[in-house]
């Protein structure tokens, strides 16, 4: 699988997920299998790059090449400048972010809202191919399969992305309207496979070593873009990678190996966001892991009640003791995520946000002159 200059190892990507893949996250999926991760969507507003939050998301020490940034806005000019700001703090590979139905996002014409304006949605994508060609970075993009049943313009949106030289397209199988309700459909990821000569990554309810095969099989694409199912279970892209090569299931991964990575995850964690803010954003990621465990609730309970980061991942590490004592393997291993929904919502792209609210988005913006 190439994107630009970059042979990546497989073809299982991180999906960008606003509050979850962040560095130590990426880091963590990329350990365990995946060959290549995107980063929480980053701000096109110049008034916000000195934020917390953004220096944060626009920091990469240590991370594995090439390094992928999504941007997220509506003015083409504020985009391009975006992608060359990016490029200065180490992105190797920019992405644009046209699939997130957050309402927040949606309302100011950004994320998946540019899907109703093709020619601003164009006048974007030049914009930043453009800005990105003299550093000899690669552009990509990030669609849903249109805004809603009626306007399922997906296909014309890549074909777009193609001529104005983005060089890869990933689709999430659901219309904004849909959020994340129902069941993604990929016969519209496998007509934009069909149609173009880039390559084309599907993803949307990938949970499973079965389900990568499946959608691989009826789509063609080139690529698969997973994002809820890694939230807690990071080691699903190597039992996919697994699958995809033997056919065969991978048992579950040891107690002993969850725990360390666990504890790897919130040491990198609180480093990345200090003591306050890191035992609270690291409780989400505490409950994923243990969310189909014996007593998880428990121990989710008691996270929920402690604000020091020591205290915080010594429980949690001498709850894994103790689970070590009865499993050698990770017990109660779920085959699809999708089976039994979690209900946290904790970003916008391919996250557990709750089905979208019809949303009128403001006055489109001009269109910058051609």
């Amino acid at each position: 699988m190439q994107i630009g200059p970059f042979t990546l190892p497989n073809n299982l990507f991180v999906a960008p997920m606003a509050g979850v893949t962040d560095r130590p996250f990426r880091q963590l999926c990329r350990h365990f299998g995946a060959g290549y991760a995107v980063s929480e969507m980053v701000t096109s507003r110049r008034d916000l790059w000195q934020s917390l939050k953004t220096s944060r998301r626009a920091t990469h020490a240590g991370e594995p090449e090439p390094i992928a940034v999504q941007i997220a806005g509506v003015c083409p000019q504020e985009m391009a400048d975006a992608a060359r700001w990016n490029i200065d703090r180490g992105a190797q590979i920019i992405d644009i972010n046209m699939g997130c139905p957050a309402k927040k996002v949606c309302s100011k014409w950004a994320g998946s809202a540019l899907m109703q304006n093709e020619a601003l949605a164009a006048q974007i994508m030049h914009a930043v191919v453009a800005a990105c060609l003299p550093h000899q970075v690669p552009v990509t993009l990030k669609i849903r399969t249109g805004w809603d049943c009626t306007q399922r313009n997906a296909p014309r949106i890549a074909k777009l992305a193609q001529e104005a030289g983005i060089a890869m397209v990933a689709v999430h199988g659901r219309s904004r309207a849909q959020g994340y309700a129902g069941a993604a459909e990929y016969a519209t990821v496998a007509a934009i496979k069909a149609a173009l000569h880039i390559p084309v990554v599907a993803n949307g309810d990938i949970d499973s070593p079965a389900k990568a095969a499946q959608v691989l099989a009826q789509t063609g694409v080139d690529a698969l873009m997973i994002g809820r199912a890694a939230m807690g279970r990071p080691w699903i892209f190597r039992e996919i990678a697994h699958y995809l090569s033997t056919g065969e299931h991978l048992p579950a991964p040891t107690v002993a190996e969850v725990r360390l990575a666990l504890q790897q995850h919130l040491q990198a964690h609180y480093a990345l966001y200090g003591e306050h803010a890191g035992v609270r954003s690291a409780r989400k990621h505490i409950g994923w892991y243990v969310a189909s465990l014996p007593n998880g609730a428990e121990l989710r309970e008691r996270i929920n009640q402690i604000d020091c980061a020591a205290t915080q991942a010594q429980t949690v590490d001498d709850w894994f003791a103790h689970l070590q004592t009865r499993h050698i393997t990770l017990p109660g291993q779920r085959d699809s995520l999708f089976d039994k929904q979690r209900t946290t919502a904790p970003g916008c792209e391919d996250t557990h946000s709750p089905p979208a609210q019809k949303t009128t988005p403001k006055p489109a913006p001009k269109l910058a002159p051609a």
